[in-house]
């Protein structure tokens, strides 16, 4: 199946415009037993648009999603975009503290929370002074009048809105350079930081790999995508984007389960998904699974921590696809480097290589000087890409840190190879990547440091087969203190998504320093990593 090629104006506005006009009755979203046509969501989208302006949100105000996936994050997203808003997604795992800290940071003047998440905002330190909007539950989607909001239930199933102008929503900006999203990452020197996306990072990738004629991420109109990574990440969203782009269907799970995944793939045909390796392992791990369950599917991208060569060849073998492995941060828009198809193929497999760079972006690796280092030299892996990020959001000085003269510096080890392949050996910044969610260390430490029996608290990643890291805290005790574990795990329930938690706490007498009084982080991470080729797992 084809269809119209996408609008010149590479919006996220424009593309359910286009979508709506040229095939208003093709399913954009499936959720649960619920499907939104591409008219519904433009139509639907329009009504949230219309909403934000009657408000009185003027383009560039940040609108906060607390929810789980489903058709109400797209509409909001496309709202957004239509009012010339910023989405601001919220993980919806995060501790009352966490999200106050993206809802004061951002300045969010609305936030949507789903009926079930609603009570996140009893425990924020102090009362959100926005305006909240309730979600209903299923086939229900929020309206706003005068300012009130009042859920409704929702066009039924197939059913085309009478205007796929979205009741005559505003009219979207063009400029692919206007800001439309604002994600939020950690980084090792304190609180997490919005990295603010321009719709152009959601197109750029795609466009170029068209000029080129290349296909390693190719969505096409008659494909079904399961969208393994939730929408407050970014690869979840620009997976989302990528496909509505093309006009495919999208599969949304609440939450992702092997269960519901093998489910969802079987009966609606699902033929490409976007995961990360720990949700393969999930899949293949999944009681009564066969190749049969699989038939339909023709690609799968996986990315957000490196896969082992066990897995990958499990996976290969049961699912029977193409594989594609994708690299990249927010920071450059998710994916800059690909591991495409081909390079999976026996005798051609690189399990070792994040990939080679996309048409259209520059890769190269540099010193502590930033004198670019030779072939086989390892040092931080810089990236060039038109997807890269705005800015972070009211942090001109970590921008400038981070995006110097258009270049990405990404805080991770790597090298080229003769043949112009990135390998990723470990990773300058310290994260911790549990089952593709970010973790750092200062922000762990931090709240381990609040425990009146901590005098000081250092915190590296582990390899575990399962979550690909585990996080591992060494702790100094307070004097005449000896906290039990257990009396720490409960001082950081509640602090920190349970993502986030120490899998082992170690005591130790002192926290290695070099004459400067910097942590020698690594003297006490590498040792779980000694004999392997990489320390990131």
């Amino acid at each position: 199946m084809t269809t119209t090629a996408p609008p010149a104006a590479r919006t996220l506005a424009a593309l359910t415009a286009h979508h709506a006009h040229h095939r208003p009755e093709h399913p954009a979203i499936r959720c649960a037993d619920r499907v939104l046509t591409y008219a519904q969501l433009h139509h639907h989208s329009g009504l949230v648009a219309r909403a934000l302006r009657a408000a009185g949100l003027r383009p560039g105000a940040r609108v906060a999603y607390l929810g789980k996936e489903s058709e109400h994050y797209y509409e909001t997203l496309f709202g957004c975009a239509r009012a010339g808003a910023v989405l601001v997604p919220v993980n919806w795992r995060l501790t009352g503290p966490e999200v106050h800290h993206i809802l004061e940071d951002s300045g969010s003047e609305v936030l949507l929370v789903e009926d079930a998440l609603a009570g996140v905002l009893d425990r924020l330190p102090t009362p959100y002074r926005g305006m909240v909007v309730r979600l209903g539950d299923g086939g229900e989607y929020t309206r706003w009048k005068n300012g009130a909001a009042v859920s409704v239930p929702g066009a039924p199933t197939g059913e085309t809105p009478p205007a796929v102008d979205g009741d005559a929503a505003p009219e979207p900006s063009a400029d692919p350079d206007a800001p439309v999203a604002q994600l939020y990452t950690s980084g090792t020197t304190g609180l997490p930081k919005g990295v603010v996306l321009a719709h152009r990072s959601f197109f750029a990738i795609k466009d170029a790999m068209a000029r080129a004629d290349v296909h390693w991420i190719d969505p096409r109109p008659e494909d079904v995508a399961l969208v393994g990574i939730p929408g407050f990440h970014v690869g979840g969203l620009w997976w989302a984007a990528q496909n509505l782009d093309a006009g495919a269907t999208l599969l949304v799970l609440p939450a992702f389960s092997p269960g519901e995944a093998v489910e969802g793939i079987r009966e609606h045909g699902v033929t490409t998904a976007c995961v990360v390796p720990a949700m393969l392992r999930m899949i293949a791990n999944h009681p009564g699974v066969t190749p049969d369950d699989f038939s339909t599917l023709r690609k799968v991208v996986y990315g957000g921590s490196p896969i082992s060569e066990t897995l990958l060849e499990e996976s290969i073998a049961l699912l029977g696809c193409e594989f594609a492995q994708i690299y990249g941060l927010t920071e450059t828009g998710n994916t800059a480097i690909c591991l495409p198809p081909e390079d999976h193929l026996p005798g051609r497999r690189r399990p070792r290589a994040a990939g080679r760079p996309y048409p259209g972006v520059r890769v190269r690796v540099i010193d502590d000087s930033g004198a670019p280092l030779p072939t086989g030299e390892v040092g931080e892996v810089c990236l060039a890409t038109p997807a890269h990020m705005l800015e972070y959001f009211n942090l001109p000085e970590r921008t400038a840190e981070t995006l110097r003269d258009g270049w990405i510096h990404t805080g991770d080890a790597g090298y080229l190879d003769e043949d112009g392949y990135l390998h990723i050996q470990d990773r300058i910044k310290d994260a911790v990547i549990v089952a593709g969610e970010n973790v750092y260390p200062a922000e762990v430490e931090d709240a381990l440091e609040s425990h009146p029996g901590v005098a000081e608290a250092v915190v590296v990643g582990t390899p575990d087969e399962r979550w690909g890291e585990a996080v591992h805290a060494f702790v100094v005790a307070a004097p005449g203190e000896r906290p039990a574990p257990r009396d720490l795990h409960r001082h950081l329930v509640g602090r920190l998504a349970s993502f986030k938690l120490p899998a082992r706490y170690e005591f130790i007498d002192s926290v290695p320093r070099n004459p400067s009084g910097k942590i020698l982080r690594r003297r006490l991470r590498d040792p779980f990593w000694a004999g392997t080729d990489r320390k990131v797992n």
